[in-house]
């Protein structure tokens, strides 16, 4: 067993979860081949620490970073209810901790988070063919909801 924290990402871990990053980034290439080629970001994550309307969190091992996720207040769409939700990602465990439930841990903390801020709903989004995080995420009690579907003309 070992002894997980959760914390408040900082600017001085901004290397480290750049990394992760890309880490997830190389994971997920197989699933979208809408990908440019490296190097890409998906995140701003300086900004988003720096963000009142955002929380970033790290997990850490014996003060080692290990695991990471983030908590964005985004507007619903007009016709959509409640106004506001909680928008989750950036959700990463370093290969030689999964199995820990850090996972859990982390989405634990940004749910809390979310409650403070007196948001009642949270979402993400998920890769239909990544089985192994669509299982992680209806076990903890998200429901799938909307599918993106693409074609590709020139294929």
């Amino acid at each position: 067993m070992v002894n997980i924290n959760i914390r408040e990402a900082e600017i001085k871990d901004l290397n480290t979860i750049k990394e992760f990053e890309q880490e997830i980034i190389k994971y997920e290439r197989p699933f979208d081949p809408n990908l440019k080629q490296d190097p890409i970001e998906y995140y701003d994550l300086l900004n988003l620490i720096k963000r009142k309307d955002a929380q970033v969190v790290v997990a850490t091992v014996d003060d080692e970073i290990v695991g990471s996720g983030y908590a964005l207040i985004k507007n619903s769409l007009p016709y959509k209810k409640p106004e506001q939700y909680a928008y989750l990602g950036f959700m990463f465990v370093s290969p030689e901790f999964r199995g820990n439930s850090i996972n859990g841990k982390i989405i634990e903390s940004l749910m809390d988070w979310a409650k403070e801020k007196k948001i009642t709903e949270i979402q993400l989004d998920v890769y239909a063919e990544n089985k192994i995080a669509l299982n992680a995420y209806i076990k903890r009690g998200f429901k799938p909801s909307l599918l993106t579907m693409r074609m590709n003309l020139e294929e």
